[in-house]
C-alpha cells in the first residue's frame, strides 16, 4: 500500500547519502520527491504540509553523529516523524471495571465491519484468552445476520441473534444480558452500516450507545477509500465518542493516504489493521513498526510474533542444527515450506525482513508454486529425499511422471535446491555477507532463493521449468 512513498523515501535517501553534513539545501532536495509522494498517496494536504515542515526542522536541528552517515540519520528523522504522525505509541482496547467488556462496532457499509467483528473476536480469544460473544445488530443489510452466524460457526465463537423484525438497540441490550448470564467476558456489537452517513443511521447508533453504554466505540474504516475514510471518521467522531479506529484492507493497493492522515485529522488512534482476508489476518497497529515497514526497514518483531504462532520450536531447532552441519535435505525443505505457507503469502513474509522487501518489490511470487514443488518432492522415495545425489536420470524421469511434470521441472528443482544447500551452509557459518549471500543477487544468494520459491520479475524471466517459462501446461505468471 505504501510502495510509492517507500520509493520516494529511497530517492530521498540516495540524494543525501554521501553528503558530509545535513544542510537546508540537501534536505530540501531529499524531501522534494517525498512531498510529491505524500500528495499522490492522497494524504490530507495540511497533514502533508505539516509533516514536511516537521521533518525539515528535525533534520536541520540534528548534529550528525560521526559513526552514522547523513543519509542514515535522515531516515531516522523520517522514522521518528512518521511514528508520531501515526499516533506515537500503541494504544490498546478499553478496560471494563467488571465483565463483560462491551465494544460497539460501527462504520460505513462495505468497510468490512462484520468480518472485522469476527476477526476481533478471534484475536481476543487467541491473544487475550477471552470468551467473546458476537451480537448481530445489523438488521438493515440483507443476510448480515446470516453472515455473522456463519462466521461465528466457522471460528467457534458464540453469536447472539434475533429476528430482523426486532429493533437494534433492544437486540444489543438483550445480547449483553445474554453474555452476562452465559459467562462471556467480551461483547462485540455489530451495528448497521450505510452506503453513506445519514441521520437515520446516526440516530440509531446514538440510541444503541445510550441504551448499552459500551466501554468503547470502534470505527471500522476502509483504507482503500483514502480521504473519504478520513472524512467519514471525522463525521462519526462528532456524533459518537470514538475510542479508536480499525483500518481494513491495509494489504491492498490503495495509496495509503488514510493511514497517514486519519490519526492526525481525527485525533483518535488506530488500534488494529486488517492485513488480509483470513480470519486471523488482524494485527495490533503499532506506529513505530508500521513506520519501519513504510521505510523498508521491515518488521522483524511482527514476523517473529507470527512465526511463534505456527512454528514448532523443537522442529525449528533441529532444522537449525542441520543447516549448520550442511545436512539440509528435501524432507527438511518440504517441512520448512509448509511452515512458511502457514505464515501467509510469501512476498508478504519476505517483505517483513529489513531490506528484502525493496529488493523483491518487482518480483511476483506464485504461491501455487509450493504445491508443484510439493508434488515433485512427494514423488521421490524417502531415501531420495534424504540423499538428492542419488537421483540420476532414470529416477528423475520417474519422479517427473509421478508428479505430472516435465523432466525439465525436476532438473530445475534439484539444481536450485543444491544451490540453496550451499547458501544454507554459508548461513550456518555466518558467511552470507559477500556477493553470493543475501547481500547480493548472484551465486547462492537471494537470486537462487527467489528462483527456488517461484519468484518472477517483470517480463516473465524465471528458471527453466518454473514460473517464467512455467511447468508444461502451467504457464508462468506475468505482471
Amino acid at each position: 500500500m505504501f510502495d510509492s512513498l517507500a520509493n520516494a523515501l529511497g530517492n530521498a535517501y540516495r540524494a543525501i547519502a554521501g553528503q558530509k553534513v545535513l544542510t537546508e539545501q540537501n534536505v530540501e532536495d531529499g524531501i522534494r520527491s517525498v512531498r510529491q509522494a505524500l500528495l499522490e498517496a492522497d494524504v490530507n494536504y495540511q497533514v502533508a504540509k505539516q509533516f514536511i515542515v516537521d521533518v525539515k526542522q528535525r533534520a536541520l536541528g540534528q548534529e550528525v553523529i560521526k559513526a552514522v552517515n547523513p543519509g542514515q540519520q535522515f531516515i531516522k528523522v523520517f522514522h521518528d516523524a512518521l511514528t508520531e504522525l501515526l499516533g506515537g505509541e500503541r494504544t490498546g482496547l478499553p478496560v471494563a471495571d467488571a465483565p463483560p467488556l462491551v465494544l460497539m462496532m460501527c462504520g460505513l457499509q462495505g468497510s468490512g465491519k462484520t468480518t472485522t467483528c469476527g476477526k476481533l473476536a478471534l484475536w481476543l480469544r487467541k491473544n487475550k484468552k477471552k470468551n467473546p460473544l458476537l451480537v448481530a445488530a445489523d438488521l438493515q443489510r440483507p443476510a448480515a445476520v446470516d453472515q455473522l452466524q456463519s462466521l461465528g460457526k466457522q471460528l467457534g465463537i458464540a453469536v447472539y441473534a434475533e429476528p430482523v423484525t426486532a429493533r437494534p438497540p433492544e437486540v444489543c441490550r438483550r445480547g449483553i444480558e445474554h453474555a452476562t448470564k452465559h459467562g462471556h467476558d467480551v461483547v462485540i456489537l455489530d451495528t448497521a452500516g450505510r452506503l453513506h452517513i445519514d441521520e437515520v443511521l446516526m440516530a440509531e447508533l446514538a440510541e444503541v450507545h445510550a441504551r448499552c453504554k459500551p466501554h468503547g466505540v470502534l470505527l471500522v474504516c476502509d483504507a482503500m477509500l483514502g480521504q473519504d475514510a478520513v472524512n467519514s471518521a471525522k463525521e462519526f467522531h462528532t456524533r459518537l465518542p470514538l475510542h479508536g479506529l480499525i483500518l481494513t484492507k491495509v494489504d491492498g493497493d490503495a495509496r495509503g493516504g488514510a493511514a497517514l492522515s486519519i490519526v492526525k485529522v481525527t485525533g483518535r488512534p488506530i488500534l488494529f489493521a486488517g492485513v488480509g482476508e483470513k480470519p486471523d489476518d488482524l494485527e495490533e497497529f503499532d506506529p513505530p513498526r508500521m513506520a519501519g515497514r513504510i521505510l523498508g526497514m521491515g518488521d522483524v518483531v511482527g514476523l517473529v510474533e507470527k512465526a511463534q504462532e505456527v512454528i514448532d520450536e523443537k522442529e525449528a531447532a533441529k532444522a537449525a542444527q542441520k543447516l549448520q552441519k550442511g545436512q539440509f535435505s528435501f524432507e527438511d525443505f518440504l517441512q520448512q515450506l509448509n511452515m512458511i505457507r502457514k505464515l501467509g503469502p510469501l512476498k508478504k513474509v519476505l517483505g517483513m525482513l529489513p531490506g528484502v522487501g525493496q529488493m523483491l518489490k518487482d518480483v511476483d511470487f506464485d504461491d501455487a508454486h509450493f504445491k508443484r514443488i510439493e508434488a515433485v518432492i512427494l514423488s521421490m522415495t524417502p531415501r531420495e529425499r534424504r540423499k538428492p545425489d542419488l537421483i540420476d536420470l532414470p529416477r528423475r524421469r520417474r519422479i517427473a511422471a509421478g508428479s505430472g511434470n516435465a523432466l525439465d521441472a525436476v532438473n530445475a528443482l534439484i539444481k536450485q535446491f543444491k544451490a540453496m544447500q550451499d547458501m544454507m551452509k554459508k548461513l550456518g557459518k555466518g558467511g552470507l555477507g559477500g556477493p553470493g549471500g543475501l547481500g547480493g543477487m548472484g551465486g547462492g544468494g537471494l537470486g537462487n532463493l527467489e528462483s527456488l520459491l517461484g519468484g518472477q520479475r517483470p517480463g516473465g524471466a524465471g528458471p527453466r521449468g518454473f514460473p517464467g517459462q512455467g511447468f508444461p501446461g502451467l504457464p508462468g505468471r506475468r505482471r
